[in-house]
């Protein structure tokens, strides 16, 4: 008599849970625990306390926004010009992507941040806020490009001909077909930025100041400096709260599907 096998596609994750289980759900754990434990091991919500009361913390969390959404900003001026001339592009749109943006993603970071910094020195501008931003920038523009250039490819040419053939120019054509349909990338785009970011510091010790410490910052020194892991555990639990409030509005913004009006002529123009 034949056993029955059934095959369970399900063993096959089971590497991928260990591993979230080990590196992404047990750090999550400990870090929610020591946010309520105090340095006597009793439960308290004064580590919250510190961390709003004090206005550095404040002043921090602040800066960081303002960086995170100036390189966002600046990204996404850079990025949708640059993908939507290599989507419309008649050459091998492929090799030059490969080349701009996927090639030196595989160099180590630090020789990458490194040659930047020694470039920047050249050119006079050393350390300081504008480095900072520079280097925000530098590196995280291919999460921006990326899935806006995937969304300009994929986006079908018919809709944009369809504009055309009505008497709408290009800008037109741009602002009422080309843009709405792009909404998704744009919000990944987005999102795929402002978080890492958000929560990023290893570019700004290599090439900022003190003046340029941002909240990722304070989080490190709390816990490799001062030891004071109950402030750092409470802090960072703040920076996952906001990071998850802004997966959340991305997923609202970019998750609904766009709507299709009719082109029609009025004026010579597409509406």
């Amino acid at each position: 008599m034949k056993r029955s096998s059934t095959f369970k596609p399900f063993v096959f994750a089971l590497p991928y849970v260990v591993i979230c289980a080990l590196f992404v759900v047990f750090p999550l754990v400990l870090v929610l625990v020591y946010a309520f434990v105090g340095e006597d091991g009793s439960f308290t919500f004064d580590n919250f306390r510190l961390v709003f009361t004090e206005s550095s913390n404040v002043v921090l969390l602040l800066k960081t926004i303002g960086i995170a959404a100036l390189t966002t900003a600046i990204c996404l001026l850079i990025a949708y010009p640059t993908a939507l001339i290599l989507a419309s592009a008649p050459f091998n749109r492929y090799v030059i992507l490969a080349l701009l943006f996927i090639i030196p993603m595989w160099m180590n970071f630090v020789l990458r941040i490194i040659a930047l910094k020694s470039l920047l020195y050249v050119l006079g501008i050393g350390e300081g806020l504008l480095a900072v931003i520079i280097g925000m920038v530098y590196d995280f523009l291919p999460f921006m490009l990326l899935p806006i250039y995937t969304v300009l490819t994929d986006m079908d040419k018919s809709y944009a001909e369809a504009s055309a053939d009505l008497g709408a120019n290009g800008f037109t054509t741009f602002v009422k077909v080309t843009l709405p349909l792009s909404k998704g990338g744009i919000v990944s785009g987005i999102t795929m930025v402002f978080m890492p970011v958000f929560s990023a510091y290893a570019i700004t010790n290599m090439m900022g100041n003190t003046g340029t410490n941002v909240i990722g910052n304070k989080i490190n020194g709390l816990f490799t400096t001062t030891s004071t892991w109950g402030v750092g555990s409470a802090l960072s639990f703040v920076l996952l709260v906001l990071v998850f409030l802004t997966m959340l509005i991305s997923s609202l913004v970019g998750g609904g599907e766009t709507k299709h009006r009719p082109v029609t002529i009025k004026g010579g123009d597409a509406q």
